[in-house]
């Protein structure tokens, strides 16, 4: 490791602490849209305040008003910062006044160092030339206080998402933050990232800056948030003292949803049949460290009408070994064989596994799994234009229809099929992306982290949705980072460690103390797979 851990509690902030933030009667359209209808936000010096809502609930809309991505003028209502009003042009203004947004999607220079990324824009130089010598020193000290101790010369690619949401904080304390707004910080981490970085939110709280966290991680949002702000559907609901309170992830999820829910996960009757797909011994190399196995030997099998899991922690190689089947689109120096329907049938390009019947929906749905400057519909026909083409030309009408029947069957929150599917919010998104794959009439879905970044209620529907491809008699294969997510929807589990698989679990044999030993073991060439 290079950084310490942290350990953090949700230590409420004085209860009559003075407001340091209050948004007044926001209201924020884009054509044909509400986003934002009459809200209200207060918060208070020194506090953690989460905001909570489901996807296209506008938080996000929220905060790009606040930090001035959306300038004054753009929207209705009005914003005073530490008792005065304001009123920002862009991002550089609120960030003057000491207002920092650090979004989901990372805003650093991947090839740049971390010193370059944290003075990127605000150079340390003398005379127009760079010291290079002050720029190190004041990004040490700087990484010191976030508890990373990589040297600052090292580039951003060379290093995880997790040390990479230090750097953006980092970055911030550069900047004389006061306000701290976070979109998603956790939602690509690994649990022992996620425990460092809410730790290091702890730590900022104690010194007295505040911090704005929106997250879908409700239980994180207990354990650290002093207060919330719950919003649906484009206004204000309620404000919680999370310990006064007495808040819990069901009263969270009532006031998110409006609506009781019974259970998180729909429930399902099982009707397995025989085996689609076995994929046996295979190994896959890192694509560049050639010598590297990042796949070893790895076997699994899927049936007809069932859901198969894939738990490992991050970097076990479940995503590696999910591309790599899906016609080699990671790896090098891949041996093994892909059996479809008792026939070998190993892909050895994308296309070659859409046309024997595989499909693989992408972790990273907006630099993969969607094109998001075009249309929903184009992106829903993209992976089976044939099937909307006469003559190699695309059929406008055919494409529009094929569109609209899943608009209306996935319930993607668009008034129509040319909304620009970056404009949709990520559980909506995420419905594209699974439509995509669906109208190939795939027998095997491969889906990787299909719930990641989206709130319960469309969590809710996604996990309807593979139920009912499942009872279809489809095959599917579903990655998850969390573990309630595949214990409550697969009828086996593979558990993968450094590129082995290291265990086979039944439904009902699954918990989550049996995964994680798996999820953890060693590896050992002699070793068999426990079952």
């Amino acid at each position: 490791m290079s950084y310490t851990t942290t350990p953090y509690s949700a230590q409420p902030s004085a209860p009559h602490a003075e407001t340091i933030l209050e948004m007044r009667s926001i209201t924020k359209t884009f054509p044909g849209v509400i986003a934002l209808q009459d809200v209200n936000l207060a918060v208070r010096k020194g506090e953690i305040h989460a905001i909570c809502g489901e996807n296209g609930a506008g938080k996000s809309t929220l905060m790009k008003v606040l930090s001035g991505v959306y300038p004054h003028g753009t929207y209705d209502g009005s914003i005073v910062f530490e008792g005065s009003p304001v009123q920002f042009r862009n991002i550089r203004d609120s960030e003057h006044h000491g207002i920092v947004i650090i979004h989901q999607e990372l805003a650093l220079s991947p090839y740049l160092s971390i010193a370059e990324n944290l003075f990127l824009g605000n150079e340390r130089s003398s005379r127009g030339v760079i010291d290079w010598n002050k720029t190190n020193a004041e990004a040490t000290k700087l990484l010191a206080q976030v508890g990373l101790k990589d040297s600052p010369e090292t580039r951003i690619y060379d290093i995880g998402v997790g040390k990479q949401q230090l750097v953006e904080i980092a970055k911030a304390l550069s900047k004389d933050v006061k306000l701290l707004i976070l979109d998603e910080p956790t939602a690509a981490l690994n649990d022992e990232d996620s425990a460092h970085l809410l730790g290091l939110i702890e730590t900022l709280r104690q010194r007295g800056i505040t911090s704005i966290i929106i997250s879908h991680k409700l239980a994180e949002i207990i354990r650290i948030a002093d207060r919330t702000t719950v919003i649906r559907d484009g206004r204000t609901i309620k404000t919680l003292d999370m310990k006064a309170d007495a808040v819990t992830e069901e009263v969270l999820i009532r006031s998110m949803v409006g609506r009781e829910m019974g259970s998180r996960f729909p429930t399902r009757t099982p009707n397995i049949g025989s085996e689609v797909l076995r994929v046996e011994d295979w190994t896959v190399h890192h694509p560049i460290q050639q010598d590297r196995k990042v796949v070893d030997n790895a076997s699994i099998t899927v049936r007809r009408g069932e859901v198969v899991g894939l738990a490992g922690l991050m970097g076990a190689g479940r995503t590696e070994f999910a591309m790599s089947v899906f016609g080699r689109a990671y790896g090098t120096r891949i041996t093994g064989r892909v059996i479809k329907d008792g026939k070998d049938v190993t892909p050895h390009s994308v296309g070659a596994a859409i046309d024997v019947g595989i499909a693989y929906a992408t972790e990273d749905r907006k630099r993969y799994g969607l094109n998001l400057l075009t249309d929903i519909k184009r992106n829903i026909a993209s992976a089976s234009l044939k099937k909307v083409s006469k003559y190699g030309v695309v059929d406008g009408g055919a494409e529009a229809k094929v569109a609209e029947r899943y608009r209306t069957e996935m319930n993607i929150k668009a008034p129509n099929v040319d909304v620009v599917t970056g404009n949709l919010s990520g559980g909506n998104q995420q419905k594209v992306v699974l439509s995509k794959w669906i109208y190939t009439d795939a027998d095997v879905l491969i889906l990787d982290e299909p719930t990641r970044g989206i709130d319960v209620g469309a969590k809710y529907e996604i996990y309807t949705i593979i139920n009912d491809l499942a009872s279809a008699g489809k095959a599917i294969i579903m990655i998850s980072s969390e573990l309630p997510e595949l214990l409550g929807m697969c009828d086996r589990i593979y558990a993968i460690s450094e590129g082995r698989v290291t265990g086979e679990v039944l439904r009902e044999d699954a918990n989550e103390e049996t995964l994680m030993r798996y999820m953890t073991m060693e590896n050992d060439t002699d070793q068999e797979v426990a079952r």
